[in-house]
């Protein structure tokens, strides 16, 4: 069954954190549509600790944010609603006439700030994009997923997880499947609440009329293939494309079977595309 939702328009930032059951959100932002979704993993009682924002921004521009707070270390879900809300305030504080880009960097700065001041030894990985009219840009820090894919499935941008496993797919000495399947695929090497944090800062790329960029936190990889990915974003309405993804990942969640990936955890995605 296809699901109908309404489409609100978005004038003030949208954010999302600690979320149990989540529900598929439409949005209209940046003359385009935008889809938002997270949940917590289904094997724990304890908080999602992703957290997902978008943030309007002048006319044509928007700034989308998914962070996927550190299991294991504490207050994992308090970093990432940190970097979040931390995010969104510096953006929405930004004057349409300046650079939307200094702003994004000066609001992962403080978030990484504000992260290492809690003096818990949170953490969190960030993935934003900045869109202005048809053109976005990512910048990410850690192992979040941003992927453009086109309507004929051509991934056009896909960011490089920060991660030994990571780094060694985009080497070439690891291939999707072993990648998938490896026992250290969630070491992450780059963290928001880190003295050493980097920002990877992608190329500005411009968007047809029917490409989908994604965002999400890594329990979308860690369940599915990127062929399969990019095969259920690329076509249909949004929603019914945002759907498709949280679905499959429900169901590699729930069941293990050999040779599929299978790895639950927080579940946070964004989908958008532009008006034609």
């Amino acid at each position: 069954m296809g699901l109908a939702l309404e489409c609100k328009s978005l004038s003030a930032p949208l954010l999302r954190a600690q979320i149990d059951a989540g529900e598929i959100e439409l949005v209209s932002i940046a003359q385009g549509r935008a889809a938002l979704y997270t949940a917590r993993s289904p094997a724990k009682d304890t908080p999602n600790e992703d957290a997902v924002a978008l943030i309007p921004w002048g006319e044509v521009g928007g700034v989308f944010v998914v962070a996927d707070g550190l299991g294991g270390l504490p207050a994992g879900a308090t970093a990432s609603a940190l970097a979040v809300e931390t995010l969104s305030e510096v953006v929405s504080a930004t004057p349409a006439a300046a650079s939307l880009r200094e702003a994004i960097l000066d609001g992962i700065e403080r978030a990484n700030e504000r992260v290492i001041a809690l003096g818990t030894g949170a953490a969190t990985t960030l993935a934003v994009v900045e869109l202005q009219g048809r053109s976005v840009r990512s910048y990410h820090v850690g192992d979040s997923l941003i992927l453009v894919s086109g309507q004929r499935g051509r991934i056009k941008h896909q960011t490089v997880a920060h991660s030994p496993v990571g780094y060694a797919v985009e080497a070439g000495l690891l291939d999707e499947a072993e990648a998938v399947h490896h026992e250290e695929r969630n070491i992450v090497s780059n963290v928001l609440g880190a003295p050493s944090m980097r920002i990877d800062i992608g190329p500005a790329v411009e968007l047809a009329p029917r490409d989908t960029l994604l965002l999400a936190s890594d329990g979308l990889a860690d369940n599915l293939y990127m062929h399969e990915i990019v095969e259920m974003v690329r076509m249909g309405p949004l929603e019914r494309a945002m759907q498709r993804l949280r679905d499959a990942c429900a169901t590699r969640m729930a069941t293990p079977i050999e040779g599929w990936p299978h790895h639950p955890d927080d579940l946070s995605l964004i989908l958008y595309r532009p008006q034609p």
